[in-house]
Formats: structure tokens, sequence, C-alpha cells
């Protein structure tokens, strides 16, 4: 285990990804791991498509989810429309509820229901949305840090004596105006599997954090993710060791080679 800080700060999302993965395979473990995502300003955060293309064949090919489904537990991306209101998202989400909870892997919740449902019914019925009462907090203008807070662990259903659980690994998020007058994102991970999720879960609080950028009439500034364990995962080493490589290599290329997703290339 690394028991010093590892800390990454870049302007591409797959470029963070790719230093946090290299970290975890040589240390398997590392304690805390910050890694910040800085967007500065921009709809979508900067990606280098081919590390994204490689590691979601590897992900699909073992049966485990895409980066973009990863990402939709945390912020619906498809349901969403700059051109109408937060609370029509909420509406349109909240029926959906009882259907997503169906499927196997998110049983236990999802981190978007916690978010604008905490503490819902298993028919989306009820719960608290934390969401919109921060929107509605910042909006007052005398916004204190500590009310722009929402959480996701659970103790009423979450404290149990399961050896594995596996859902939520996000405990908490909390937004706050920067340095740069914009709207940073900070999520804080008790364990995270930064092979199977981080990069899922980097590009889905990229997507929340724009859309509360949106609903708070800020810019988007960031997204930091604490880490304390940032382990590997439950891969087996050697079926890491091609996508090891070709991450390797990408990160060896000239940062002039990097390419913004949308522009000139595009994933899906």
């Amino acid at each position: 285990m690394q028991r010093n800080p590892v800390v990454i700060d870049e302007t591409n999302l797959s470029l963070a990804w790719g230093k946090a993965f290299l970290a975890v395979w040589r240390f398997k473990e590392i304690s805390p791991l910050v890694v910040t995502v800085r967007v500065g300003g921009s709809d979508e955060p900067a990606e280098l498509p081919v590390i994204r293309q490689d590691l979601d064949r590897m992900l699909t090919g073992l049966g485990d989810q895409s980066c973009h489904t990863v990402a939709n537990t945390i912020f619906p991306q498809s349901m969403w429309n700059p051109a109408l209101t937060g609370e029509q998202l909420f509406q349109r989400y909240r029926p959906l509820i009882p259907h997503l909870r169906r499927h196997a892997g998110n049983n236990n919740g999802l981190y978007f229901q916690r978010l604008m449902a905490y503490g819902c019914d298993r028919d989306g019925t009820g719960g608290i949305n934390q969401l919109e009462h921060i929107i509605k907090v910042w909006k007052t203008g005398h916004a204190r840090r500590t009310a722009l807070q929402a959480a996701v662990f659970d103790p009423r259903v979450d404290h149990t004596m399961q050896r594995r659980r596996g859902f939520p690994c996000l405990q908490q998020v909390a937004f706050a105006k920067d340095e740069t007058g914009g709207l940073a994102v900070t999520g804080f991970y008790p364990t995270q599997y930064i092979t199977e999720k981080a990069y899922g879960n980097y590009l889905g609080l990229c997507r929340l954090g724009r859309f509360m950028a949106h609903e708070m009439g800020l810019p988007f500034s960031k997204v930091t993710c604490i880490a304390t364990p940032a382990v590997r995962g439950n891969i087996a080493k050697f079926k890491l060791t091609s996508l090891y490589e070709k991450v390797n290599e990408t990160l060896e290329q000239p940062r002039l080679a990097l390419l913004r997703v949308g522009e000139d290339e595009h994933v899906g």
C-alpha cells in the first residue's frame, strides 16, 4: 500500500484516470488518492477517446459496466435538457426509480436517486430532494458551505453485516464556489475501484457538476474525488496487462496529442 497521499491534478479526464490507474497498478492500494479534473467552463470534460474506448472494451468484455453506464448512476445525462428546468428533470426521473431498482446492480439504490430522493420508498415516492434544496439555498444569496452538501450513505439501510455490499461507494458530494468563481464539486469515497468504476465516477460527477452549475447560475470549474483508499479493483492483474500497456504508451505521448471528445473524435 502507498500510504503517502497521491495527488493528481489535470485538465483532461482520461489523463487523470490514466495516472490513477498506473498508480494503483504499482501499489494496488493508495490512501488517500486525490484526483482533480479541471473543466474550465467547458460543457464536457476533455478526454482522450482512445483511453475510454480501450477501457470500455475491456470492461464490457468481462461483463462489467461501461464508463457511460457508471456515469449514468450519478447523473442521467440523456434525460437532461438544459433548456428545461431542473424540476422537470426531477419529475421525469422519479417515476423511473422502481424500474431502475429492479436491475440487480441497482438493488441497493442509485446515486442520483439518493441525491434527489434521499430516503424514498422503493416505488420512488417520498424522500428528500437534496439537489433541489441546495439550488434553492444558493439562490437566496447567503448560502453557507455546510448547506451545500448532499449525502449518499444512509445508515438506516447501509449499516449491515455484509462482508461486501458494493453500494454506495460514493458517500457524500459537496458543492462550493472556488477561487475562479466557478462551481467545484467534491466526491468522497471511503473505497474507490479505479479500474471498474473511477472513470465513470469522474465522468458522472462532471455531468452532475455541469447540471448544478447551470441551475445555480455559475460556470462549472472542476471535480475532485477523494478516495481513501483507492484500490485497483476486483479484476485479476494479469487480465489488465494489455490495458496497462496501452494506457502507459498513450500517456507517454506528447500532450499536444490530446483530443477533446466531440471535436476530432467521438466516444459513444
